[in-house]
């Protein structure tokens, strides 16, 4: 029998997907230490700090049952907040916080209950939003 040579090709793609997303949760987490850091500029910590309460939020600003958009935090939204923080921090920084990040990921990963209140926030004013324009059509 021939080999199936596209089930190992999809492990391959499927294990590269599995790296990446945990050397983002890793970034992200460095992310924690860095805005916590004192050489970091203070709208890097401002920033690092709204993309790190909002990646481990146990709250999605877009759940993740909707078709597509469901997932568009976890695939755009998180990464290009990664770049962009990356970017205002300092390389010095970033390197001592990921070797924190991956010291403490090995007891398991943070959850920001701060982001989750920010999200549910965001949520309310929508629906208080939605709710004021319904009853403006009516």
């Amino acid at each position: 029998m021939p080999k199936n040579n596209t089930s190992n090709q999809d492990m391959t793609i499927f294990q590269k997907v599995k790296q990446r997303a945990k050397a983002l949760k890793t970034e992200v987490f460095a992310l924690y230490f860095a805005y916590r850091d004192p050489r970091t500029p203070w709208y890097g910590k401002v920033f690092a700090a709204l993309v790190v309460a909002y990646a481990f939020s146990p709250i999605d600003l877009i759940p993740d049952p909707i078709p597509v958009l469901g997932y568009l935090d976890d695939l755009i939204l998180i990464p290009l907040g990664v770049v962009i923080a990356l970017r205002m921090i300092p390389s010095d920084v970033m390197s001592d916080s990921r070797e924190k990040a991956e010291q403490e990921l090995q007891d398991g990963k943070p959850v920001s209950w701060v982001g989750a209140v920010i999200v549910g926030l965001i949520w309310i004013a929508l629906a208080g939003l939605a709710i004021r324009l319904v009853l403006r059509i009516f």
